[in-house]
């Protein structure tokens, strides 16, 4: 099982939860079920799939659960877009959010790159680790 607790792209993805959370907080309480819901859900889902498929037991698991993962940061993308062309967010803080989120996508794309191309028993196969984390 591998510890993605300790990959930088876990890291990121997880603050970039944190600051959606306060970011939609603003949005219109008629978006309370929609948007803001979708937005949060989707930015979550982030890392809980990352947590997910690192608990799975093979490599397979893993790089589908990746995979998710960047369709989820894409998602969170366009909802970003749309929430500053409505007027919820500004633009220099959806630009800033969506440069995070490109972030994170380029992480999870060479992660997937990476765990596909390895077997189940290797602990750590992004090579994305913290020089502190182990």
């Amino acid at each position: 099982m591998r510890d993605i607790r300790g990959y930088d792209v876990y890291k990121l993805a997880d603050r970039l939860v944190l600051r959606v959370y306060c970011a939609s907080g603003g949005f219109p309480r008629s978006e309370l079920f929609a948007l803001t819901s979708q937005i949060r859900r989707a930015a979550y889902s982030i890392p809980m799939n990352l947590v997910e498929g690192a608990a799975r037991r093979s490599a397979k698991e893993f790089a589908r659960s990746v995979d998710i993962a960047i369709g989820s940061c894409e998602e969170v993308r366009y909802q970003l877009h749309l929430s500053a062309g409505l007027g919820y967010l500004g633009q220099n803080e959806a630009a800033e959010l969506d440069a995070d989120f490109e972030k994170v996508k380029q992480m999870l794309t060479k992660l997937l790159a990476r765990v596909s191309g390895r077997s189940a028993g290797v602990s750590d196969p992004s090579g994305e680790r913290s020089a502190d984390s182990g």
